[in-house]
């Protein structure tokens, strides 16, 4: 099951339809949906986070816990809003795509995909956009 849980404001909130289409992605790859919490946070509740799970004391917008058990993907992904706005500016993107982009991209680490060589992350970029693709973004 995905759930998707607020620790700060958002202007964009997640629908059943994505939650499906989230879904779609996974059995796309050939896994299983588990249970899948999206955590949405500002930049100093992830901070916190990453320098405490990843003693990373910089700014991300997303940082993916997995739990998966075999094919059946499970996790936590916590995504900071500030971060998403940010991105959204620099990039000319919309709030909503650069907000669906990441919402894939965590959802996509939980599938296997990692994005640290830049090989990897130009795999993760055309995953991103064949997921983004199916909403005919």
């Amino acid at each position: 099951m995905i759930t998707f849980e607020y620790i700060s404001d958002s202007s964009f909130k997640p629908s059943v339809s994505h939650k499906i289409w989230l879904q779609q992605v996974i059995r796309l790859e050939g896994k299983v949906p588990g249970d899948i919490s999206y955590i949405f946070c500002d930049d100093d509740y992830m901070l916190e986070r990453n320098i405490e799970f990843l003693n990373h004391d910089t700014y991300t917008d997303i940082i993916t816990f997995d739990q998966c058990v075999g094919d059946v993907v499970s996790g936590s992904i916590l995504i900071s809003v500030d971060r998403v706005v940010e991105n959204a500016n620099k990039f000319g993107k919309s709030f909503e795509n650069e907000f669906l982009r990441v919402l894939v991209h965590g959802t996509l680490h939980l599938c296997g995909y990692k994005d640290k060589s830049d090989e990897e992350a130009k795999l993760m970029r055309q995953k991103e956009n064949e997921a983004l693709a199916i909403l005919n973004i």
